[in-house]
């Protein structure tokens, strides 16, 4: 069967006017075209500050609040925008990070962390672990409690996500109550039935994207070892790291290794959460909001989300 006899049918029509991406030539285009119009939310406060990065240059983070706020401690959600380690920035969150603020009643620091080839790694997983000690040394000022602090991402923020819950671990950093890394893009290797199984250049995400995104995020280290910091899926010990949310679609080139990935938190003694969906491609709860299939997946990961950081008012629905 061909990629797209497979798409479940209400995921489809995106697909036909989808400009598909082809990497690295296409680069810089997908960085100029124009952004989609996010809807700005009157019960969530939105700023922007100046923090230092991992190289101590200044570096953006959107803060999102629920309003009005009050005078109790909030839980924290430190999120990390997608885009293949390549691509994205923190406005193109908006729409995710308000959300996650206004449903899990949390307090969102979104980091607009440097992009590769420019900067390889470790220069984005650097940028997030400042943010996360800026976060937790920035509680009073941001009134959040530090035994609440959850790291969330997709794609490649899900990537960096799984990456910097290893790091704050091995760092003895600030600690990290739960992590959701959404369909994460964690194994350079490109060895899994997946990985070569997903090459229709409609997929959103393909093989030849992903051979060319992991190249320019490793850099000069592409051909020596490979840290499981920079490809968690490396990683050889996942004990002792927080309760974890993972999803991936059925069509997703990530879907094994992401699957590998539960089974070696869940061998680990990680408390583990996993969905896997039908008929669906990479990203397609983002391209596809109003599906019913979209619909779900995005309400499951901001339930999850919820009940960890306010499990006093645990709240499922479908």
């Amino acid at each position: 069967m061909d990629f797209m006899s497979r798409v479940a049918p209400e995921l489809k029509e995106i697909l036909t006017v989808f400009p598909p991406l082809s990497l690295p030539e296409g680069l810089e285009a997908a960085r100029q075209a124009p952004a989609i119009p996010i809807e700005r939310l009157e019960s969530v406060n939105i700023t922007t500050r100046s923090i230092a990065g991992g190289d101590g240059q200044d570096m953006k983070v959107k803060i999102y609040e629920p309003a009005p706020r009050n005078g109790t401690k909030l839980p924290a959600l430190l999120f990390i925008h997608g885009g293949g380690y390549v691509l994205g920035d923190v406005d193109g969150s908006d729409g995710d990070c308000q959300e996650f603020a206004q449903e899990a009643q949390c307090v969102v620091v979104s980091v607009d962390y440097r992009l590769a080839p420019e900067h390889p790694y470790p220069a984005p997983l650097e940028d997030c672990y400042a943010a996360l000690v800026w976060m937790t040394k920035a509680a009073d000022e941001l009134n959040i409690d530090v035994s609440r602090v959850a790291v969330a991402g997709q794609s490649a923020g899900g990537g960096l996500t799984a990456a910097l819950s290893l790091l704050a671990r091995d760092r003895k950093g600030p600690a990290i109550s739960f992590q959701m890394p959404l369909y994460p893009m964690i194994d350079d290797r490109n060895v899994t039935p997946s990985s070569y199984e997903i090459t229709d250049e409609r997929a959103i995400w393909n093989r030849g994207n992903n051979l060319a995104g992991w190249r320019m995020y490793l850099g000069e280290h592409a051909n020596g070892e490979i840290s499981p910091y920079a490809a968690p899926a490396r990683a050889k010990n996942l004990s002792n790291l927080p309760p974890t949310y993972t999803c991936v679609g059925q069509l997703d080139p990530f879907r094994d290794e992401t699957i590998e990935y539960v089974a070696k938190l869940a061998q680990a003694g990680v408390p583990v959460e996993f969905h896997l969906y039908p008929g669906a491609y990479h990203g397609f709860e983002l391209l596809n909001p109003t599906s019913e299939i979209g619909k779900k997946a995005k309400n499951q990961y901001v339930q999850a989300l919820k009940k960890a950081l306010q499990p006093q008012h645990e709240s499922i629905s479908i």
